[in-house]
């Protein structure tokens, strides 16, 4: 297949790139755009290692051709979600609560944990984790995880973007 340039709009800016269109969206942000906040994990939509947001919603980048999100829609990153000394009230309570451990999973976790509090303001905890099920931590930081996006939820903001 050809490369093409495509136009995307990620972060709130508007990105050209030079991409075979069905390169996986999670290449594209990290090799193309130096967007390493999200990871690859298992390549299979598994993990969640690979989420971002997409029109608000999550999705797996790693699974994502590049081409599917092309001309109009908008990319939300880790990056796009805050920035030193102004985080996002997610991130702030992922600091708070100490909701990691290697930070390998944190990017995922908030970008989730971002577009959950936007769909339920006042989530249970039930539904946090079932919302949050599919994301793998290997430190195992899941009860400060789940303590974060409470946290997160009482501020009443949690679902904003710095």
């Amino acid at each position: 297949m050809a490369r093409r340039t495509l136009s995307l709009r990620v972060n709130g800016s508007r990105r050209r790139v030079s991409v075979e269109p069905d390169e996986p969206l999670l290449w594209v942000l990290r090799d193309e755009l130096g967007l390493t906040g999200t990871k690859f994990g298992c390549g299979q939509g598994q993990c969640g290692a690979c989420k971002v947001l997409i029109d608000g919603r999550p999705i797996w980048s790693c699974m994502t051709p590049v081409e599917a999100v092309a001309d109009g829609r908008e990319i939300v990153t880790i990056e796009g979600l805050g920035r030193p000394g102004n985080l996002s009230p997610v991130q702030e309570a992922f600091k708070t609560h100490t909701a990691f451990g290697c930070g390998f999973c944190t990017p995922s976790m908030i970008v989730e944990a971002t577009a959950l509090l936007r769909d339920t303001p006042r989530p249970t905890r039930a539904q946090i984790v079932a919302r949050m099920n599919g994301h793998l931590c290997r430190c195992a930081a899941y009860p400060n995880i789940i303590a974060a996006i409470q946290s997160a939820a009482a501020s009443g903001d949690g679902g904003e973007e710095a």
